[in-house]
């Protein structure tokens, strides 16, 4: 039979304080196995310090009480396991996501002025297909993710082949206000017809500043910030969308180093090459 125990030696032998006992019995994540009715004292087993302790490291882990609860109630052993798995999988990609803003931090700081070179360049009006939306910033990978790949199948299920790299056009309050109007398209030689959320579109023809970045988009905003810089001192610039073209990106590899992204600032071309 097992022994009982105080929420104060309950505390103790699991090193969860009193208050958190307490929290965790409120949301039913660990409740007391027995509490007495007039005095409102919890006591607890000590079959229940290895579940206490199952429960720390998985807090120490980062994991939502919501998610513990459901790993704690899952039906069987795959089940827990796959709960487990995905939150282990979304801690690694944080992990990376922390180490890669700490390398990128490191060569900002070693190097602010390490960008690439700018370039004028004009481009003709494109025929394209192309799927627009208003969205927020919060959204816009997942969107621009989900986008490109519907424009892709589209276009292979009509037997069509792109003619260019796929490029996106960003209105000036995505930047500004964190929502706003998101164009992603595909050039094409002829004009597609629309389906669901594919539609014809004429990209128009431009005189564009140029810079490319290398690599995954976290810190994209380096290439940004060197080219408004360029185009401010050259006193080039006019009023119009940003434009990127993905020379190569997630749909040519998934290695994000061999990424390559044109990011284009509308200008006033004076002729002069940067």
């Amino acid at each position: 039979m097992p022994g009982s125990l105080t929420i104060g030696d309950f505390s103790r032998a699991t090193h969860l304080s009193i208050k958190t006992l307490r929290y965790y019995h409120r949301v039913s994540l660990l409740e007391p196995a027995r509490v007495d009715p007039d005095t409102g004292y919890r006591q607890y087993t000590t079959d229940q310090i290895p579940v206490a302790q199952v429960i720390r490291r998985f807090r120490d882990l980062d994991m939502p009480v919501e998610q513990i609860q459901a790993v704690l109630r899952a039906p069987d052993l795959p089940a827990r396991n796959r709960l487990i798995s995905a939150h282990l999988e979304n801690l690694e990609q944080g992990l990376a996501r922390t180490q890669q803003a700490v390398a990128s931090l490191r060569d900002l700081l070693a190097d602010p002025s390490a960008v690439a070179p700018v370039s004028h360049r004009r481009v003709e009006a494109t025929t394209a297909a192309a799927i627009t939306a208003v969205v927020g910033t919060g959204d816009l990978l997942p969107w621009f993710q989900g986008a490109l790949g519907e424009l892709h199948a589209t276009l292979a299920a009509r037997g069509l082949s792109a003619t260019g790299p796929a490029g996106g056009v960003y209105a000036t309050e995505l930047f500004t206000e964190e929502y706003g109007e998101a164009t992603v398209f595909v050039p094409t030689v002829t004009e597609v017809h629309a389906l669901g959320r594919v539609v014809p579109l004429t990209v128009p023809a431009a005189e564009l500043a140029v810079i490319t970045h290398p690599g995954s988009h976290a810190d994209v905003d380096r290439a940004y910030g060197a080219l408004a810089s360029y185009v401010s001192s050259h006193a080039l610039r006019v009023d119009g969308p940003i434009r990127e073209y993905y020379l190569v990106g997630r749909h040519d590899t998934q290695d994000e180093n061999a990424w390559r992204t044109e990011i284009c600032w509308p200008i006033f071309s004076t002729g002069t090459a940067a």
